[in-house]
């Protein structure tokens, strides 16, 4: 028995007293206290604030993202013991599994976003917005971190997963957090803690932890912190409606249990695939980490034809779900979290029973494989039938945060969606059909009250995360009693702890707040070539004027011959009664090779390859006696990390290719993505 420390200011502290006593889910036995009383939170924001803001503030998103990487390869390395103590709060391997290594994979999944950010430390939103006649006074967005701190209320059920989940997206944005697990399983989060402290990945004041009760921590969070909450829906409504949350406008993403609901679609029969598709993923939803997910499947719809053929299967399956301590061959089920949670899901349970059956499973009795129920968390899979959904609706108002579930039939996939809407909001729904129209109609009809969907039949069953598994580049949150928050999300998600500004000045200006090149600034010419120079040589705003060429029928003919397309509009002046063009026009993809030709310095030089083409479009038809000459410009650049010691160091540089004609119009426009050599190979 230990006593689990805060790391709060720089150290590792214990709280006044002790607020809780921390068990073995298995066993019962005693293994470890907490308290976080007497801690001075305001202080705990302030550090986070200063300590941990200013130098995560000065990181571009490429360092950041790096930073990320490098600690999700760190915590990978040492997953093995974080299995051997997530065992204390009653998960198998598979629990397990999902807690750390989906955990950590929320942190290689965040780094990798960094592809998607500029090379700086804010974010340039969108395009710029023209505000004058003459192009010299231009509007644009960029997105600058919040100067606050990240607080993270945390739930029991995913220690590790529940804060890396989080914190890898204020991270990435910039932003510091203090991490508030459940106090009741805290000791496997301190853990993972101390390992990433002690690493020095992270800036000092990056990361701090609370792992008691943490009454007070949220008290002094000021207007640029933001407040993250997953547990229940009354609880995270309360603190989110507290006087000073509302009052200094912090933001608060609410991420609540919820009533998710999983539906067989009408064609899905027994003897389909599908049928037994769903079989199987909602008993793995009722007993996968014992029920305890946010996500799991509380309401079963299945059409009233088939609900007997579909108790008998799930019966059959859950009867076959061993109980007991996962350290043995053959468990498939451990136990609750605590003893407490126990009694709340049977309080809950025995409500439910009030106006619908249980067809398997006890409320008080279990049958347990290599531990004592009374001393352990134990608690049945049950699973309820509920044949007047419409009338007995308690089962869309109450959760059982345990293996509980229940069976309910439908007459119309309209009903279903009707009764999967009742939920009042959830985090995820599902739906297994082999019927892609039926799967669009109740996507459309039942994905506004959901955060997330998912379509399950056989063609995507092989590689189908599951109905339980929110991703990280997808948003996980859910309208209504789902709290109506958005947690992960890919770039949204980061986006979130991002104050979007709109700057509004000369184009010169914002080329240089921006560090993208903005149409109207100043554009000096290059010399030497821009192809000569490497990548920390160049500089946005830069230009090569080209030569000229005047476009000829011979080229439109070659064009045609060595590329294939003879589209009329090229090839046939007889048939261009009725369209745009005058006479025949050169080909738009001609026109930006012949820029090529017009802007590419031929000679070995920095400049290694061009690799991609963005944003290309064509703005004027180009015809034979045109004169056409290029801008090229240099529009942004991207540091990229060394893949290896071997590796060339370079960076990225888009160009921006603004091709004219001979009246001084745009005829096109592109922006080309090259790989460019750094002067110090070394680095």
């Amino acid at each position: 028995m230990k006593t689990y420390q805060n790391y709060i200011c720089g150290k590792w502290t214990n709280g006044e007293g002790v607020e809780v006593e921390q068990f073995h889910a298995i066993t019962g036995e005693k293994i470890g206290e907490v308290s976080s009383a007497g801690i001075d939170f305001e202080a705990v924001l302030d550090y986070g604030r200063k300590v941990g803001g200013i130098p995560l503030r000065k990181m571009t998103f490429q360092e950041r993202g790096r930073m990320l990487k490098a600690l999700a390869l760190f915590l990978l390395e040492r997953k093995n013991q974080y299995y051997q103590i997530s065992a204390y709060t009653g998960a198998t391997k598979v629990d397990s599994w999902i807690d750390i290594e989906g955990g950590i994979g929320n942190l290689f999944a965040n780094a990798s976003l960094r592809k998607q950010f500029p090379d700086l430390p804010y974010y340039v939103d969108g395009s710029a917005v023209p505000l004058s006649k003459n192009g010299t006074f231009i509007g644009h967005h960029i997105m600058l971190p919040k100067q606050g701190v990240a607080v993270h209320i945390n739930a029991f059920n995913f220690p590790i997963w529940g804060m890396l989940e989080k914190i890898a997206v204020n991270l990435m944005a910039g932003v510091p957090a203090v991490v508030k697990p459940s106090e009741y399983t805290s000791f496997l989060t301190e853990v993972v803690v101390r390992d990433i402290i002690a690493s020095n990945i992270l800036p000092e004041g990056s990361l701090q932890l609370v792992v008691g009760l943490g009454r007070g921590i949220i008290d002094h969070v000021q207007t640029e912190d933001t407040v993250t909450f997953t547990g229940s829906a009354k609880t995270g409504k309360t603190l989110k409606g507290l006087p000073h949350i509302t009052e200094r406008s912090v933001s608060f993403n609410l991420e609540a249990d919820s009533l998710n609901a999983c539906i067989l679609g009408e064609k899905a029969i027994p003897g389909t695939p599908e049928f037994d598709l769903f079989i199987k993923e909602v008993t793995k939803e009722i007993t996968i980490k014992a029920g305890q997910k946010c996500t799991a499947v509380r309401r079963i719809f299945v059409p009233e034809a088939l609900i007997d053929h579909v108790q008998e299967a799930l019966t059959k399956r859950l009867a076959s779900t061993s109980i007991g301590d996962p350290s043995l061959e053959g468990i498939r089920m451990g136990a609750l979290a605590t003893r407490l949670q126990v009694e709340r899901v049977r309080e809950n349970a025995q409500l439910l029973a009030k106006n619908q059956d249980i067809v398997f499973g006890s409320i008080d009795d279990v049958q347990v494989q290599g531990a004592d129920p009374k001393l352990g968390a134990f608690f049945s899979p049950i699973l309820f039938r509920n044949n007047r959904p419409f009338e007995h609706t308690a089962v869309h108002d109450i959760e059982c945060f345990g293996p509980v579930s229940t069976l309910m039939p439908y007459k119309s996939l309209e009903d279903a969606i009707a009764l999967a809407r009742m939920g009042k909001g959830s985090l995820v729904s599902s739906i297994v059909t082999p019927d892609d129209q039926e799967a669009m109609d109740y996507v459309i009809g039942a994905g506004s009250m959901h955060g997330r969907v998912l379509v399950l039949n056989e063609r995507c069953a092989k590689e189908s995360t599951g109905h339980g598994s929110p991703m990280p580049l997808l948003t996980h949150g859910g309208p209504g009693r789902a709290g109506g928050g958005e947690e992960m999300g890919g770039k949204r998600g980061v986006l979130h702890y991002l104050q979007r500004t709109a700057i509004q000045g000369h184009p010169s200006t914002l080329t240089k707040i921006t560090q993208q090149f903005q149409v109207g600034a100043d554009m000096p010419e290059a010399n030497p070539h821009v192809f000569r120079k490497h990548f920390e040589e160049l500089v946005i705003g830069e230009t090569v004027f080209t030569h000229k060429h005047t476009v000829t029928d011979a080229d439109i003919v070659n064009f045609a011959n060595v590329s294939g397309d003879n589209f009329y509009a090229h090839m046939d002046a007889t048939s261009l009664e009725g369209t745009i063009f005058e006479r025949r026009v050169a080909h738009g993809y001609f026109v930006l090779s012949k820029a090529a030709g017009l802007f590419v310095d031929p000679k070995k030089g920095p400049v290694l390859l061009n690799y991609g083409l963005e944003d290309a479009r064509f703005t004027k038809p180009v015809y034979p006696g045109a004169t056409l000459g290029v801008r090229f410009t240099v529009k942004e650049k991207m540091d990229q990390e060394k893949r290896s010691e071997d590796d060339i160091a370079k960076g990225i540089v888009k160009f921006l290719v603004d091709v004219y004609d001979e009246t001084g119009e745009t005829v096109a426009l592109a922006t080309i993505l090259t790989m460019v050599r750094k002067l110090d190979q070394t680095n």
